[in-house]
């Protein structure tokens, strides 16, 4: 399981929160929850019984889609900018 690196965070929040140092914007908080969602996807498929780690896999789901929803009632644009970015379905 490829964990984020420190380095692969700080291009995550440049690329989508505007600066490093911007880690509480929603968009940044998504962009990095897909990744980790991303990552442990690929664990589950090879580790089928590992119940504990899809429970957190499940909560981060529900985590994103809660700031997805935030972010679809405040800013639109942004929203669907970011949904097309990170290749999301909606």
């Amino acid at each position: 399981m490829s964990y984020l690196t420190v380095e692969k965070k700080a291009n995550i929040f440049k690329e989508f929160g505007g600066s490093e140092k911007n880690t509480g914007s929603v968009e940044a908080q998504i962009a990095l929850l897909t990744e980790r969602i991303n990552s442990i996807s690929g664990h589950l498929k090879a580790n089928k019984k590992d119940f504990s780690t899809h429970r957190g896999l499940m909560k981060m789901v529900g985590q994103r889609k809660r700031l997805l929803a935030y972010l679809s009632k405040t800013n639109l644009s942004g929203y669907r900018a970011l949904i097309e970015k990170l290749g999301l379905r909606k």
